[in-house]
């Protein structure tokens, strides 16, 4: 087998450097993102703050999470910015009267006075296994077991918009298909990220109970399959398109970089539960991938958005706003798969 080619191969040195390459990258391209008040920057492509762009609570939260991976690994600085991140959570970003968190600040420091379900889920991230309070595993259990239902009642590909009383709406923002957060039709990303988080969780909850956790494994590889087979190198190019309609046709053709990254997370988890070669070479090709056309290697980070021909587009998510996504993906391939990465990381140490 060629370098080039081990370089890509789950489980060989030579694809272990080249995650460790990229993520000391990651961290140092991030070094930028704390204002004065702790709250996160949004980074531009380069990694300079863009100052005038909201600081969003999110983003803030993302920072938290990365730099503490980054100060249990011996990143240099990580743990003073870990600590910046959480001074804005615990400042600034928190809503002291009423509880929670608000979305963001403005440029001008200004308050942005609505809460979001995103920006909380992001701040709570992990909290299972940190307090050892089951109850939040439960809770995520009880919204993996719903998900499931709707997906498989809608051949695996997941709804992701609902009326008031829960009933999915798949027509939502069809006049809007490339919208940022509520895109219209299935999202193949989402399929393979809750394909990992499902598997996640069935093997914390199980531990050794083999046949509770399989059916919930099943599941996950069929929320996984069938988004790659709607999604991966279906156009003519290499690259997984952002949406396709409710029969897994292609709609939206960009390129997502948080969807490579859950790919390369995915594909490693499932293939190291599964022992299924397709994961492992699905992997390979994830990594391929992202060396040729998605890595940055002149300014660093990850391109957030390519076009259906893999050339840098900007129209949803311009600049690179965090590292969240691309370095767990750096992580995630070589830690156990029944924790979340920041505990599996400190507990490999």
């Amino acid at each position: 087998m060629a370098a080039t080619e081990k370089k890509y191969q789950l489980g060989t040195t030579e694809n272990q450097e080249f995650l460790r390459e990229v993520r000391n990258g990651l961290l140092n391209f991030g070094h930028l993102f704390p204002s004065t008040g702790g709250s996160s920057y949004y980074l531009g492509d380069d990694g300079t703050p863009w100052k005038d762009r909201n600081r969003e609570t999110w983003i803030t939260s993302r920072m938290a999470h990365v730099y503490s991976i980054g100060s249990i690994l011996g990143h240099e600085g990580s743990e003073a910015l870990a600590d910046a991140a959480l001074k804005g959570l615990r400042g600034e970003l928190h809503d002291d009267r009423n509880g929670g968190w608000y979305a963001g600040l403005t440029r001008e420091n200004k308050i942005v006075p609505t809460k979001q379900c995103y920006a909380h889920a992001f701040v709570i991230l992990a909290v299972a296994d940190v307090t050892e309070d089951e109850n939040y595993r439960i809770r995520a259990g009880r919204i993996i077991d719903h998900v499931l239902v709707w997906a498989k009642d809608n051949h695996w590909r997941i709804p992701e918009h609902f009326s008031s009383d829960w009933v999915p709406d798949l027509e939502c923002n069809k006049e809007r298909p490339d919208d940022p957060f509520k895109p219209y039709g299935a999202t193949p990303g989402h399929g393979i990220e809750w394909a990992r988080l499902i598997t996640q969780w069935a093997l914390s909850t199980y531990k050794g109970d083999k046949n509770g956790a399989a059916l919930y494994r099943e599941a996950a590889e069929n929320l996984y399959n069938r988004a790659v087979e709607d999604a991966w190198n279906t156009d003519g190019a290499p690259g997984i398109v952002y949406t396709t309609d409710w029969n897994g046709k292609p709609l939206v053709h960009d390129r997502m970089h948080w969807t490579l990254a859950e790919a390369i997370n995915t594909s490693a988890v499932l293939y190291r539960v599964t022992e299924n070669e397709k994961y492992a070479v699905d992997y390979a090709e994830f990594m391929k991938y992202l060396d040729e056309k998605v890595l940055d290697h002149v300014h660093g980070s990850w391109f957030r958005q390519l076009d259906r021909e893999n050339h840098l587009l900007e129209t949803v998510w311009p600049g690179k706003s965090d590292i969240y996504h691309a370095l767990q993906a750096t992580l995630i391939p070589y830690y156990a798969p029944g924790l979340s990465i920041a505990v599996a990381v400190k507990k490999s140490l």
